[in-house]
């Protein structure tokens, strides 16, 4: 049985004693209501991660009480949420999620709270890669290590960060009317705030010739930006959307072979992610290892504090090592 079974297997088992937790404090009254009145009016609210996080709070302002399931380097793809995050669930007025599979522990806790109608997945409306228009010159066995059908890190081109603007603010004015005036004031500051970002990244990536264009990652999380910004994911650690399987001997070999044909000198891998594997790849290809940020934002007072920051910084990792 191969490790993505088993990460699946612990997950199923964490995420069931949950939800008998959950059960248990319901039926006492703990959770889903409570005697006393909560102490702030301000709508609340739960992101899944730090990214969705940081949106949500440019456009929610001072008007919400935000908190933020996933910790800072927490890994969306294997993360094993605890007992308080069942609680912080059940008493959410507004649970923000990116969907496309991204979250695959999210589900049954939401089922369990009886939050379905709470959520919004912030990326409903952004047209998703296949696989099939993703995949790298790598052996067809990388269709094994899909992550779902479709590429959930629509958050790599800040074009599709104004769609979650756009929900994020739908649905923060349909909860609570009586700020809609400020959310879609500060909606549409960020919105600007992107366009600026987007049009920086253009003049930045043209530093780099396009012959130059190609990356290789720890696992398929460039599609949306290389589609954008006229890139080339030519090859993944891990050829599939999610970090969760190993990838085989073949699927490697493979790899090698591509990134000494092409003259590959840089493998890019996420702060989420352990590096182990594609430092074994880079030493054996005589290439580098650069840290990007693609899951989670950095600690508050790092180089990736927020989704502005962490699209530069990557943005500028790109560009000093492919150019």
């Amino acid at each position: 049985m191969n490790q993505r079974f088993f990460l699946r297997l612990r997950n199923c088992v964490a995420i069931w004693s949950l939800i008998l937790v959950l059960a248990a404090c319901s039926s006492a009254g703990q959770l889903v209501t409570t005697s006393e009145a909560p102490s702030s009016q301000k709508l609340q609210v739960v992101a899944t991660t730090t990214l969705i996080g940081d949106v949500v709070r440019q456009v929610g302002g001072e008007h919400i009480e935000l908190q933020v399931l996933l910790p800072v380097g927490a890994n969306p793809h294997s993360f094993e949420p605890a007992p308080q995050d069942a609680a912080k669930l059940s008493q959410a007025d507004l649970i923000f999620a990116n969907g496309l599979d991204l979250e695959e522990f999210l589900e049954p806790l939401i089922e369990s709270a009886g939050a379905a109608e709470r959520v919004v997945y912030v990326s409903e409306g952004i047209e998703p890669l296949s696989l099939a228009e993703e995949e790298p010159a790598q052996e067809a066995e990388s269709h094994a290590h899909s992550h779902g059908t479709s590429d959930p890190h629509v958050w790599m081109d800040p074009n599709n960060v104004m769609i979650w603007v756009e929900n994020i603010e739908k649905a923060l004015s349909a909860n609570d009317p009586a700020h809609a005036t400020a959310y879609a004031a500060n909606a549409r500051a960020y919105r600007q705030a992107l366009q600026d970002l987007d049009a920086w990244i253009r003049e930045q990536v043209a530093q780099v010739p396009p012959e130059k264009r190609k990356i290789v990652t720890d696992h398929l999380v460039f599609g949306y930006f290389a589609r954008r910004y006229g890139f080339e994911q030519v090859g993944a650690v891990v050829p599939g959307f999610s970090t969760l399987a190993a990838p085989s001997a073949q699927e490697l070999a493979s790899l090698e072979a591509q990134i000494r044909q092409l003259g590959i000198r840089v493998v890019f891998v996420g702060t989420t992610v352990n590096p182990v594997l594609a430092q074994r790849l880079a030493e054996d290809v005589g290439a580098e290892v650069v840290t990007i940020y693609t899951g989670s934002l950095s600690p508050a007072g790092g180089p990736a504090a927020t989704y502005l920051d962490f699209m530069r910084y990557n943005v500028l990792a790109l560009v000093s090592h492919l150019r």
